[in-house]
Order: structure tokens, then C-alpha cells, then sequence
């Protein structure tokens, strides 16, 4: 008797738009697609911006983003949530209220206040809110330094030691666990994990390239994902990271935009030897 197949894992981003593809809902999607999830999209907030600068946030109504996650969970059975920019503290809230009614799980919590060109997307009163009521939902929380030091109220941390001590203050809060991205410290990178119990390094290599927008929801994304196909924490994050990593190497392929590019997400699905796809014939 043939072995039952495993359906396609479904996961959602609930996160900004950024019309340009490299960051919020567009990255998340693509990301979802490279490891093989059914991607879904909540929007909380329009953006317009490129990969030099933001221009503009329109943040989504708060009941329109209940209506939305309404849609999802009352049809579709839900494998893992990421959770990017918020924008407004009653988005946040509406989703922490949305989330607790469905019961959804593997939520990973990756706070966004600033983007990579340094522009503001998010309010000031927005991160406690997010420690108030998402962060005793999350599965894993995933702020870079300054994101960290925004939610935990201290300076940016500077070495892996002041990360483990963010990484433990922000499991305090409820968070089952919080990864510290340490991207942007001197040297090779270095994230720091606190699960409740044990502290695991993450060492990674600096890849030198500026196609680094949007690799924060990459990343976060990509750890939905594969908790989505059932990895334990430590393997999906160590998964992502080598993902991400190849991704970024892969970018120069893109060539996308005058400023910070984003990562490759299809660099293990397209080939520079394949062409595209065959399909019908144009009758255009």
C-alpha cells in the first residue's frame, strides 16, 4: 500500500507591501515559494519605496486586517505565521487578538521599525505593544540589533555577550524563543539564540554585496517555512541561514534598482543555463 502524501505546507505573512519585490508580503511569498510552501498574505500596510528610500507608509485599518485574517482562518488550515511590519499599535493588537482566536502556531515575530534605507515604518508606541500582546504568542522573535535594543529599552548591543543577555529579556516577555541578528556587528556575523534553556551561536559569512534589502523578512520567513515542514528551531534557523547566504551570493545576478538590492530567492530554482518556462502560444 502506497505511503499517504504529506500535503504542501501553507504558510502566511502578515506584513507591509513593498512595491519594488525585495521586502514585507512580496519577499515573504517568494520565500514561502523557494521552500516549497503554499504562501498566503495579509496586508497591514501600503509602502511606496524602492531599494534607495521610502516615500511613503499607508498604514491598513485595523478592521480591514481583522477581515482579512478573518477570511484566512475561517477557511484554511494554517502550518506557520511571520509577522513583519505592523505598522500602528492597534494593527498589532488586532493581530494578536486574531491569532489568539485561531490557536495559530509557529509564529515567528520579526519586528520592523526601520527599513534598510533608514527610513521610519512603524510608530513610536508601536514595540510595546508588540511585547505587550505578540510576544507571548511568538514562537521565535527575530530583531536585528537595533530592533532588539528598541524592544528591550537598552543601547545596541555591541558583542554576542549583550545579545544573549536581549536574546533571555526578550523571552521574558512570553516568547517561547528570540534569535539576535548580529549582522551588522564589526567581523564575521553572528546570530545569538535563547530558547528557554540553552543558548546556540549561529556563525555565518559576511558576503560582500549592497542587494541587502529585505533580508531580515528573507530570513524570518524562511524559518516560518521550514518550521511549516515540521524542523525543530535550531534546524530551521540553521537551514535559513544557509539559504540566505547563498541568496545573497546568488544577487548579483539580479541587478535590481540604483541602491540596496534584495537577496536572490529563486537562486537554487533558476538556472543560468535553463531559459524559461515552454507554455502555450502567444496569440498576442
Amino acid at each position: 500500500m502506497a505511503a499517504e502524501r504529506r500535503s504542501i505546507p501553507k504558510t502566511l505573512s502578515i506584513a507591509g507591501s513593498d512595491p519594488s519585490g525585495g521586502a514585507g508580503l512580496q519577499a515573504d511569498l517568494k520565500t514561502f515559494s523557494a521552500f516549497r510552501c503554499y504562501g498566503m498574505a495579509v496586508a497591514t500596510a501600503l509602502t511606496a519605496q524602492n531599494t534607495r528610500r521610502v516615500t511613503g507608509v499607508q498604514p491598513v485599518a485595523a478592521e480591514f486586517v481583522a477581515a482579512q485574517l478573518d477570511a484566512i482562518f475561517d477557511d484554511i488550515d494554517v502550518d506557520a505565521v511571520k509577522i513583519g511590519m505592523l505598522a500602528e499599535p492597534r494593527v498589532a493588537e488586532t493581530v494578536a487578538d486574531r491569532l489568539t482566536r485561531a490557536k495559530a502556531r509557529n509564529i515567528v515575530l520579526d519586528p520592523v521599525f526601520v527599513a534598510t534605507s533608514g527610513d521610519a515604518l512603524a510608530s513610536g508606541a508601536l514595540a510595546q505593544t508588540i511585547n505587550e500582546t505578540l510576544a507571548p504568542l511568538a514562537s521565535l522573535m527575530t530583531p536585528n540589533l537595533l530592533e532588539a535594543a528598541v524592544l528591550t529599552g537598552e543601547e545596541v548591543a555591541r558583542d554576542p555577550q549583550e545579545m544573549e543577555r536581549q536574546a533571555r529579556k526578550l523571552a521574558a516577555l512570553g516568547a517561547k524563543a528570540a534569535l539576535v541578528k548580529g549582522g551588522h556587528l564589526a567581523g564575521e556575523p553572528v546570530d545569538v539564540l535563547f530558547d528557554g534553556v540553552q543558548v546556540t551561536c549561529f556563525h555565518g559569512r559576511r558576503i560582500e554585496t549592497r542587494n541587502t534589502h529585505g533580508t531580515g523578512c528573507a530570513l524570518s520567513a524562511a524559518i516560518a517555512a521550514r518550521l511549516a515542514h515540521g524542523d525543530a528551531l535550531i534546524d530551521a534557523i540553521a537551514q535559513a541561514k544557509r539559504w540566505l547566504e547563498a541568496a545573497l551570493e546568488a544577487s548579483r545576478d539580479l541587478k535590481v534598482g540604483r541602491g540596496h538590492g534584495p537577496p536572490h530567492h529563486f537562486h537554487a530554482l533558476w538556472r543560468d543555463d535553463e531559459g524559461p518556462p515552454e507554455g502555450g502560444r502567444s496569440s498576442g
